[in-house]
Protein backbone atom coordinates (compact mmCIF):
# COMPACT_ATOMS: atom_id res chain seq x y z
CA UNK A 1 0.00 0.00 0.00
CA UNK A 2 1.23 3.03 -1.12
CA UNK A 3 1.72 5.98 2.02
CA UNK A 4 -0.01 9.07 1.14
CA UNK A 5 0.62 12.31 2.65
CA UNK A 6 -2.26 12.05 4.85
CA UNK A 7 -0.78 8.36 6.58
CA UNK A 8 2.65 10.38 6.84
CA UNK A 9 1.28 13.41 8.99
CA UNK A 10 -0.62 10.41 11.20
CA UNK A 11 3.16 8.40 11.32
CA UNK A 12 4.49 12.13 11.97
CA UNK A 13 1.87 13.07 14.95
CA UNK A 14 2.30 9.25 16.82
CA UNK A 15 6.35 9.95 17.09
CA UNK A 16 5.78 13.08 18.15
CA UNK A 17 3.25 12.06 21.00
CA UNK A 18 5.58 9.31 21.54
CA UNK A 19 8.34 11.88 22.51
CA UNK A 20 5.95 13.77 24.55
CA UNK A 21 5.59 10.46 26.55
CA UNK A 22 8.89 9.85 27.13
CA UNK A 23 9.46 13.27 28.57
CA UNK A 24 6.49 12.96 31.05
CA UNK A 25 7.73 9.97 32.13
CA UNK A 26 11.37 11.52 32.75
CA UNK A 27 9.84 14.34 34.26
CA UNK A 28 7.79 12.38 36.83
CA UNK A 29 10.56 9.89 37.34
CA UNK A 30 13.21 12.60 38.25
CA UNK A 31 10.32 15.02 39.79
CA UNK A 32 8.92 12.26 42.48
CA UNK A 33 11.75 12.61 44.97
CA UNK A 34 10.90 16.09 44.92
CA UNK A 35 7.90 15.83 45.94
CA UNK A 36 8.48 13.74 49.50
CA UNK A 37 11.46 16.17 50.22
CA UNK A 38 8.88 19.48 49.46
CA UNK A 39 6.33 17.65 51.56
CA UNK A 40 8.87 17.51 54.11
CA UNK A 41 9.94 20.79 54.08
CA UNK A 42 6.44 22.05 54.46
CA UNK A 43 6.27 20.04 57.53
CA UNK A 44 9.18 21.84 59.06
CA UNK A 45 8.27 25.11 57.64
CA UNK A 46 4.67 24.30 59.73
CA UNK A 47 6.94 22.95 62.64
CA UNK A 48 8.51 26.86 63.11
CA UNK A 49 5.31 28.42 62.50
CA UNK A 50 3.56 26.22 65.34
CA UNK A 51 6.33 26.66 67.70
CA UNK A 52 6.38 31.02 67.05
CA UNK A 53 2.77 30.38 68.02
CA UNK A 54 2.87 28.05 71.35
CA UNK A 55 5.86 29.15 72.43
CA UNK A 56 3.84 32.39 73.88
CA UNK A 57 6.37 33.43 76.55
CA UNK A 58 8.66 34.64 73.84
CA UNK A 59 6.99 34.52 70.51
CA UNK A 60 9.88 36.39 68.68
CA UNK A 61 12.53 34.33 70.12
CA UNK A 62 13.72 32.37 66.77
CA UNK A 63 16.37 30.01 68.40
CA UNK A 64 13.36 27.98 69.94
CA UNK A 65 11.73 29.05 66.12
CA UNK A 66 14.56 27.27 64.78
CA UNK A 67 15.41 24.71 66.97
CA UNK A 68 11.33 23.38 66.22
CA UNK A 69 12.75 23.26 62.17
CA UNK A 70 15.57 21.52 63.14
CA UNK A 71 13.76 19.39 65.48
CA UNK A 72 10.96 18.25 62.67
CA UNK A 73 13.81 17.19 60.91
CA UNK A 74 15.55 14.80 63.15
CA UNK A 75 11.69 13.39 63.75
CA UNK A 76 11.31 13.27 59.71
CA UNK A 77 14.61 11.02 59.75
CA UNK A 78 14.02 9.15 62.28
CA UNK A 79 10.88 8.52 60.53
CA UNK A 80 12.84 7.09 57.48
CA UNK A 81 15.72 5.16 59.38
CA UNK A 82 14.60 3.85 62.48
CA UNK A 83 11.11 2.70 62.25
CA UNK A 84 12.16 -0.01 59.42
CA UNK A 85 13.94 -1.77 62.08
CA UNK A 86 10.19 -2.93 63.53
CA UNK A 87 8.27 -3.03 60.28
CA UNK A 88 11.18 -4.28 57.84
CA UNK A 89 10.80 -7.95 59.12
CA UNK A 90 6.95 -8.26 58.93
CA UNK A 91 7.18 -6.72 55.51
CA UNK A 92 9.98 -8.99 54.51
CA UNK A 93 7.76 -12.01 55.53
CA UNK A 94 5.15 -10.71 53.15
CA UNK A 95 2.74 -10.58 56.49
CA UNK A 96 2.05 -6.81 55.96
CA UNK A 97 2.16 -4.88 53.09
CA UNK A 98 3.84 -1.60 52.59
CA UNK A 99 1.04 0.45 52.48
CA UNK A 100 -0.37 -1.79 55.62
CA UNK A 101 2.70 -1.56 57.44
CA UNK A 102 3.51 2.10 57.28
CA UNK A 103 -0.35 2.73 58.62
CA UNK A 104 0.18 0.67 61.09
CA UNK A 105 3.77 2.18 62.25
CA UNK A 106 2.80 5.80 61.69
CA UNK A 107 -0.83 5.22 63.94
CA UNK A 108 1.41 2.85 66.69
CA UNK A 109 4.17 5.47 66.81
CA UNK A 110 2.14 8.36 67.24
CA UNK A 111 0.53 7.08 69.49
CA UNK A 112 3.36 5.70 72.21
CA UNK A 113 4.82 9.16 71.42
CA UNK A 114 1.54 10.61 72.36
CA UNK A 115 0.21 8.56 74.98
CA UNK A 116 2.92 6.78 77.26
CA UNK A 117 6.51 8.93 75.73
CA UNK A 118 8.26 9.88 78.67
CA UNK A 119 7.45 13.78 79.86
CA UNK A 120 10.80 14.32 81.30
CA UNK A 121 13.86 14.18 79.38
CA UNK A 122 17.58 13.72 79.99
CA UNK A 123 19.00 16.74 78.32
CA UNK A 124 22.57 15.85 78.93
CA UNK A 125 21.49 12.45 77.29
CA UNK A 126 22.50 9.80 80.49
CA UNK A 127 25.16 11.60 81.78
CA UNK A 128 27.64 12.10 78.47
CA UNK A 129 28.46 15.64 80.01
CA UNK A 130 29.44 17.32 83.43
CA UNK A 131 26.29 19.68 83.02
CA UNK A 132 28.47 22.62 85.25
CA UNK A 133 30.50 22.73 82.23
CA UNK A 134 27.74 23.93 79.64
CA UNK A 135 25.60 26.14 82.75
CA UNK A 136 25.65 28.98 80.55
CA UNK A 137 22.42 29.20 78.81
CA UNK A 138 23.68 30.53 75.23
CA UNK A 139 26.75 28.32 75.56
CA UNK A 140 23.62 25.44 76.46
CA UNK A 141 21.30 26.46 73.49
CA UNK A 142 24.31 26.42 70.98
CA UNK A 143 25.55 22.80 72.41
CA UNK A 144 21.90 21.39 72.62
CA UNK A 145 21.20 22.64 68.70
CA UNK A 146 24.06 21.46 67.32
CA UNK A 147 23.06 17.88 68.88
CA UNK A 148 20.57 18.27 67.15
CA UNK A 149 21.35 19.33 63.53
CA UNK A 150 24.14 17.19 63.70
CA UNK A 151 22.09 14.05 64.72
CA UNK A 152 19.54 14.55 62.09
CA UNK A 153 22.36 15.20 59.54
CA UNK A 154 24.01 11.74 60.32
CA UNK A 155 20.72 9.84 60.15
CA UNK A 156 19.75 11.13 57.01
CA UNK A 157 23.07 10.48 55.64
CA UNK A 158 22.91 6.92 57.00
CA UNK A 159 19.36 6.28 55.73
CA UNK A 160 20.26 7.84 52.23
CA UNK A 161 23.48 5.02 51.80
CA UNK A 162 20.45 2.49 53.62
CA UNK A 163 22.53 1.73 56.80
CA UNK A 164 19.44 1.36 59.68
CA UNK A 165 21.43 3.33 62.55
CA UNK A 166 20.67 4.28 66.11
CA UNK A 167 18.90 7.69 66.71
CA UNK A 168 19.89 7.64 70.37
CA UNK A 169 23.66 6.95 69.94
CA UNK A 170 23.34 9.68 66.97
CA UNK A 171 21.79 12.45 69.63
CA UNK A 172 24.87 10.66 72.16
CA UNK A 173 27.70 11.45 69.54
CA UNK A 174 26.08 15.00 68.83
CA UNK A 175 25.98 16.08 72.61
CA UNK A 176 29.58 14.79 73.34
CA UNK A 177 30.83 16.93 70.30
CA UNK A 178 29.06 20.05 71.45
CA UNK A 179 30.22 19.56 75.06
CA UNK A 180 33.91 18.74 74.06
CA UNK A 181 33.55 22.09 71.55
CA UNK A 182 31.88 24.03 74.37
CA UNK A 183 34.18 22.85 77.38
CA UNK A 184 36.95 20.41 76.74
CA UNK A 185 37.57 16.10 76.69
CA UNK A 186 37.13 16.67 80.57
CA UNK A 187 33.73 17.85 80.39
CA UNK A 188 33.01 13.97 78.77
CA UNK A 189 32.50 11.05 81.26
CA UNK A 190 34.48 8.47 79.36
CA UNK A 191 33.00 5.79 81.51
CA UNK A 192 29.33 6.36 80.37
CA UNK A 193 30.75 6.46 76.69
CA UNK A 194 32.82 3.26 77.30
CA UNK A 195 29.20 1.04 78.41
CA UNK A 196 27.58 2.43 75.10
CA UNK A 197 30.34 1.98 72.95
CA UNK A 198 30.04 -2.04 74.37
CA UNK A 199 26.71 -1.61 73.84
CA UNK A 200 27.33 -1.97 69.47
CA UNK A 201 28.69 -5.07 70.34
CA UNK A 202 26.27 -6.19 73.31
CA UNK A 203 23.48 -5.23 71.55
CA UNK A 204 23.23 -6.95 68.02
CA UNK A 205 25.22 -10.20 69.49
CA UNK A 206 22.63 -10.57 72.14
CA UNK A 207 19.83 -10.03 69.52
CA UNK A 208 21.02 -12.31 67.26
CA UNK A 209 21.69 -15.01 69.85
CA UNK A 210 18.41 -14.98 71.16
CA UNK A 211 16.91 -14.81 67.48
CA UNK A 212 18.61 -17.61 66.54
CA UNK A 213 17.48 -19.69 70.09
CA UNK A 214 14.00 -18.97 69.53
CA UNK A 215 14.42 -20.39 65.64
CA UNK A 216 16.26 -23.61 66.81
CA UNK A 217 13.24 -24.44 68.98
CA UNK A 218 10.78 -23.79 65.86
CA UNK A 219 12.60 -26.24 63.71
CA UNK A 220 13.62 -28.87 66.20
CA UNK A 221 10.12 -28.60 67.72
CA UNK A 222 7.91 -27.92 64.89
CA UNK A 223 9.33 -28.06 61.65
CA UNK A 224 10.91 -31.21 61.51
CA UNK A 225 8.09 -32.74 63.24
CA UNK A 226 6.68 -35.72 61.84
CA UNK A 227 3.25 -34.29 62.22
CA UNK A 228 3.83 -30.31 61.58
CA UNK A 229 -0.10 -29.50 62.42
CA UNK A 230 -0.31 -30.88 65.82
CA UNK A 231 3.10 -29.82 66.78
CA UNK A 232 2.03 -26.26 65.57
CA UNK A 233 -1.12 -26.45 68.00
CA UNK A 234 0.93 -27.18 70.83
CA UNK A 235 3.78 -24.92 70.39
CA UNK A 236 2.48 -21.86 68.31
CA UNK A 237 0.32 -21.12 71.48
CA UNK A 238 3.42 -21.36 74.02
CA UNK A 239 5.17 -19.16 71.87
CA UNK A 240 2.42 -16.32 70.81
CA UNK A 241 2.31 -16.31 74.92
CA UNK A 242 5.79 -15.54 75.17
CA UNK A 243 5.26 -12.75 73.09
CA UNK A 244 2.51 -11.65 74.79
CA UNK A 245 4.45 -11.82 78.22
CA UNK A 246 7.53 -10.36 76.45
CA UNK A 247 5.89 -7.15 75.52
CA UNK A 248 4.12 -6.95 78.25
CA UNK A 249 7.07 -6.56 80.36
CA UNK A 250 9.29 -4.32 77.74
CA UNK A 251 6.52 -2.03 77.72
CA UNK A 252 6.35 -1.90 81.48
CA UNK A 253 9.94 -1.43 81.52
CA UNK A 254 10.33 1.33 78.40
CA UNK A 255 6.91 2.15 77.40
CA UNK A 256 4.69 3.55 80.19
CA UNK A 257 6.76 5.84 81.94
CA UNK A 258 4.46 8.93 81.77
CA UNK A 259 1.65 6.90 83.18
CA UNK A 260 3.60 4.47 86.03
CA UNK A 261 7.17 3.67 87.20
CA UNK A 262 7.24 -0.34 87.29
CA UNK A 263 10.54 -1.90 88.13
CA UNK A 264 11.63 -5.28 86.74
CA UNK A 265 10.51 -7.57 89.07
CA UNK A 266 7.04 -5.91 88.86
CA UNK A 267 7.35 -5.78 84.86
CA UNK A 268 8.13 -9.15 84.68
CA UNK A 269 5.26 -10.69 87.01
CA UNK A 270 3.09 -8.76 85.03
CA UNK A 271 4.62 -9.89 81.77
CA UNK A 272 4.15 -13.38 83.11
CA UNK A 273 0.14 -13.24 84.20
CA UNK A 274 -0.18 -11.69 81.08
CA UNK A 275 1.48 -14.29 78.91
CA UNK A 276 -0.13 -17.57 80.61
CA UNK A 277 -3.72 -15.68 79.90
CA UNK A 278 -3.04 -15.13 75.92
CA UNK A 279 -1.48 -18.96 76.20
CA UNK A 280 -4.91 -19.53 77.55
CA UNK A 281 -6.96 -17.90 74.92
CA UNK A 282 -4.55 -18.22 71.77
CA UNK A 283 -4.69 -22.82 72.11
CA UNK A 284 -8.32 -23.30 71.07
CA UNK A 285 -8.01 -20.51 68.32
CA UNK A 286 -5.00 -21.77 66.83
CA UNK A 287 -6.58 -25.11 66.99
CA UNK A 288 -9.41 -24.02 65.12
CA UNK A 289 -7.29 -21.74 62.59
CA UNK A 290 -5.19 -24.79 61.60
CA UNK A 291 -8.36 -27.43 60.98
CA UNK A 292 -7.86 -28.81 57.47
CA UNK A 293 -4.55 -27.29 57.22
CA UNK A 294 -1.97 -29.66 55.04
CA UNK A 295 0.98 -31.14 56.56
CA UNK A 296 3.28 -28.96 55.11
CA UNK A 297 5.72 -25.28 55.91
CA UNK A 298 3.05 -23.36 54.31
CA UNK A 299 0.52 -23.89 56.68
CA UNK A 300 2.81 -23.22 59.15
CA UNK A 301 3.06 -19.68 58.05
CA UNK A 302 -0.36 -18.96 58.00
CA UNK A 303 0.03 -19.64 61.67
CA UNK A 304 2.69 -17.16 62.21
CA UNK A 305 1.03 -14.30 60.62
CA UNK A 306 -1.20 -12.59 62.55
CA UNK A 307 1.12 -13.05 65.67
CA UNK A 308 3.85 -10.72 63.68
CA UNK A 309 1.24 -7.92 62.83
CA UNK A 310 0.78 -7.34 66.67
CA UNK A 311 4.27 -7.94 67.50
CA UNK A 312 5.23 -5.38 64.62
CA UNK A 313 2.47 -3.07 65.87
CA UNK A 314 3.82 -3.27 69.62
CA UNK A 315 7.81 -2.80 68.89
CA UNK A 316 6.12 0.93 67.18
CA UNK A 317 4.13 1.73 69.80
CA UNK A 318 7.22 0.97 72.13
CA UNK A 319 9.36 2.85 70.32
CA UNK A 320 7.27 6.00 70.12
CA UNK A 321 7.21 5.79 73.68
CA UNK A 322 10.53 5.19 74.36
CA UNK A 323 12.84 7.14 71.75
CA UNK A 324 10.69 9.69 70.67
CA UNK A 325 12.13 11.77 73.72
CA UNK A 326 15.36 11.28 73.35
CA UNK A 327 15.17 12.62 69.54
CA UNK A 328 13.30 15.51 70.98
CA UNK A 329 15.04 15.87 74.03
CA UNK A 330 17.51 18.63 72.90
CA UNK A 331 14.17 20.69 71.26
CA UNK A 332 12.84 20.08 74.91
CA UNK A 333 16.08 21.69 76.37
CA UNK A 334 16.42 24.80 74.10
CA UNK A 335 12.92 25.81 74.91
CA UNK A 336 13.37 25.55 78.41
CA UNK A 337 16.60 27.34 78.54
CA UNK A 338 14.88 29.86 76.15
CA UNK A 339 11.92 30.62 78.48
CA UNK A 340 13.68 30.09 81.61
CA UNK A 341 17.59 31.44 81.24
CA UNK A 342 19.37 28.77 82.48
CA UNK A 343 19.97 25.29 81.24
CA UNK A 344 18.66 22.25 83.17
CA UNK A 345 19.96 18.48 83.82
CA UNK A 346 16.07 17.55 83.34
CA UNK A 347 13.24 19.04 81.49
CA UNK A 348 9.34 18.68 80.62
CA UNK A 349 8.78 18.13 77.45
CA UNK A 350 6.03 20.31 76.21
CA UNK A 351 3.06 18.68 74.64
CA UNK A 352 3.86 20.67 71.10
CA UNK A 353 6.87 19.72 71.11
CA UNK A 354 6.21 15.92 71.30
CA UNK A 355 3.32 16.49 68.57
CA UNK A 356 6.36 17.46 66.71
CA UNK A 357 8.56 14.06 67.44
CA UNK A 358 5.23 12.32 66.72
CA UNK A 359 3.80 13.40 63.42
CA UNK A 360 7.31 13.99 62.40
CA UNK A 361 7.87 10.06 62.69
CA UNK A 362 5.23 9.56 60.66
CA UNK A 363 5.74 11.96 57.91
CA UNK A 364 9.55 10.64 57.38
CA UNK A 365 8.01 6.87 57.14
CA UNK A 366 5.26 7.54 54.64
CA UNK A 367 7.48 9.75 53.01
CA UNK A 368 10.82 7.80 52.85
CA UNK A 369 10.48 4.93 55.34
CA UNK A 370 10.02 2.14 52.36
CA UNK A 371 13.29 2.39 51.31
CA UNK A 372 14.52 1.22 54.73
CA UNK A 373 11.72 -1.02 55.23
CA UNK A 374 12.54 -3.34 52.06
CA UNK A 375 16.38 -3.29 53.29
CA UNK A 376 15.65 -4.47 56.67
CA UNK A 377 13.06 -6.83 55.54
CA UNK A 378 14.15 -8.66 52.42
CA UNK A 379 17.84 -7.38 51.59
CA UNK A 380 19.89 -8.24 54.06
CA UNK A 381 18.39 -12.35 54.67
CA UNK A 382 15.40 -14.04 53.25
CA UNK A 383 12.57 -13.98 55.69
CA UNK A 384 9.35 -16.06 56.38
CA UNK A 385 6.79 -15.26 59.10
CA UNK A 386 8.43 -17.76 61.47
CA UNK A 387 12.15 -16.06 61.15
CA UNK A 388 10.49 -12.52 61.31
CA UNK A 389 8.60 -13.53 64.63
CA UNK A 390 11.90 -14.65 66.23
CA UNK A 391 13.45 -11.12 65.39
CA UNK A 392 10.16 -9.68 66.93
CA UNK A 393 10.43 -11.74 70.21
CA UNK A 394 14.78 -11.12 70.44
CA UNK A 395 14.14 -7.80 70.09
CA UNK A 396 11.33 -7.53 73.61
CA UNK A 397 12.96 -10.03 75.67
CA UNK A 398 16.69 -8.53 74.34
CA UNK A 399 15.66 -5.22 76.25
CA UNK A 400 14.24 -6.67 79.39
CA UNK A 401 17.52 -9.36 79.57
CA UNK A 402 20.04 -6.17 79.17
CA UNK A 403 17.61 -4.41 81.64
CA UNK A 404 18.33 -6.98 84.35
CA UNK A 405 21.86 -7.19 83.86
CA UNK A 406 22.19 -3.19 83.51
CA UNK A 407 23.83 -3.31 80.21
CA UNK A 408 22.92 -0.28 78.00
CA UNK A 409 21.84 -1.68 74.50
CA UNK A 410 20.16 -0.22 71.18
CA UNK A 411 16.84 -1.05 69.96
CA UNK A 412 18.01 -0.39 66.64
CA UNK A 413 21.20 -2.92 66.79
CA UNK A 414 18.95 -5.46 68.21
CA UNK A 415 16.18 -5.75 65.63
CA UNK A 416 18.94 -5.94 62.72
CA UNK A 417 21.03 -7.99 64.79
CA UNK A 418 18.12 -10.62 65.25
CA UNK A 419 17.68 -10.58 61.57
CA UNK A 420 21.62 -11.27 61.10
CA UNK A 421 21.32 -13.47 63.49
CA UNK A 422 18.21 -15.50 61.62
CA UNK A 423 20.37 -15.10 58.66
CA UNK A 424 23.72 -17.01 59.98
CA UNK A 425 21.69 -19.27 61.99
CA UNK A 426 20.38 -20.52 58.61
CA UNK A 427 23.46 -20.69 57.12
CA UNK A 428 25.05 -23.23 59.93
CA UNK A 429 22.56 -25.15 60.22
CA UNK A 430 22.20 -26.11 56.54
CA UNK A 431 25.66 -26.67 55.98
CA UNK A 432 25.71 -28.77 59.18
CA UNK A 433 22.87 -30.79 57.43
CA UNK A 434 24.51 -31.10 53.75
CA UNK A 435 28.02 -31.93 56.00
CA UNK A 436 26.27 -34.67 57.58
CA UNK A 437 24.86 -35.87 54.35
CA UNK A 438 27.66 -35.99 52.82
CA UNK A 439 29.77 -38.13 55.44
CA UNK A 440 26.47 -40.53 55.55
CA UNK A 441 26.81 -40.76 51.65
CA UNK A 442 30.95 -41.66 52.18
CA UNK A 443 31.77 -37.88 50.55
CA UNK A 444 34.39 -35.60 51.77
CA UNK A 445 32.19 -33.65 54.81
CA UNK A 446 34.14 -29.95 53.49
CA UNK A 447 32.57 -28.27 50.64
CA UNK A 448 34.79 -26.55 47.53
CA UNK A 449 35.09 -22.79 48.74
CA UNK A 450 33.18 -21.88 45.36
CA UNK A 451 30.35 -24.02 46.68
CA UNK A 452 30.27 -22.98 50.25
CA UNK A 453 29.92 -18.83 48.98
CA UNK A 454 27.32 -20.14 46.54
CA UNK A 455 25.27 -20.78 49.52
CA UNK A 456 25.41 -18.02 51.80
CA UNK A 457 22.01 -17.09 52.98
CA UNK A 458 23.55 -13.10 54.47
CA UNK A 459 24.32 -10.94 52.10
CA UNK A 460 28.12 -9.84 53.09
CA UNK A 461 27.83 -6.47 51.55
CA UNK A 462 24.85 -5.17 53.79
CA UNK A 463 26.48 -6.82 56.93
CA UNK A 464 29.97 -4.60 56.32
CA UNK A 465 27.66 -1.45 55.75
CA UNK A 466 25.54 -1.38 58.71
CA UNK A 467 28.23 -2.40 60.90
CA UNK A 468 30.33 0.12 59.73
CA UNK A 469 27.97 2.75 60.30
CA UNK A 470 27.17 1.78 63.98
CA UNK A 471 30.77 1.82 64.29
CA UNK A 472 30.94 5.32 63.15
CA UNK A 473 27.74 7.01 64.33
CA UNK A 474 29.08 8.44 67.71
CA UNK A 475 32.43 10.05 66.65
CA UNK A 476 30.87 11.14 62.92
CA UNK A 477 27.71 12.56 64.59
CA UNK A 478 30.50 14.06 66.99
CA UNK A 479 32.41 15.53 64.92
CA UNK A 480 29.79 16.91 62.33
CA UNK A 481 28.48 18.31 66.28
CA UNK A 482 31.64 20.12 66.88
CA UNK A 483 32.12 22.06 64.40
CA UNK A 484 28.37 22.82 63.88
CA UNK A 485 28.84 24.35 67.31
CA UNK A 486 31.44 26.63 66.77
CA UNK A 487 28.95 27.96 63.78
CA UNK A 488 25.80 27.86 65.84
CA UNK A 489 27.84 30.01 68.33
CA UNK A 490 29.30 32.74 66.40
CA UNK A 491 25.67 33.46 65.32
CA UNK A 492 23.63 33.38 68.84
CA UNK A 493 26.30 35.51 70.34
Amino acid sequence: MAETPETNQWKTLDKDLNRISQVEYATSYVSRPLVGMGLALFFMVIAGIGAALFFGTYPSNMVVVAAAVFGAYMALNIGANDVANNMGPAVGANALTMGGAILIAAICESAGALLAGGDVVSTISKGIIDPDSVAEARVFIGAMMAALISAALWVNLATKIGAPVSTTHSVVGGVMGAGIAAAGFTAVSWPTMGKIAASWVISPVLGGLIAALFLALIKSRIIYREDKIAAARTWVPILVGIMAGAFASYLALKGLKRIIKIDLQTALLVGLVLGIGVWALTRPLIRRQSEGMENRNKSLKALFGLPLVFSAALLSFAHGANDVANAVGPLAAIVHASEFGAAAGKVAIPMWVMVIGAFGISFGLFLFGPKLIRMVGSQITKLNPMRAYCVALSAAITVIVASWLGLPVSSTHIAVGGVFGVGFFREWHMERRLRNGRQAAGKPKALPAEERRRRKLVRRSHFMTIVAAWVITVPAAAIMSAIIFYLVNSVIA
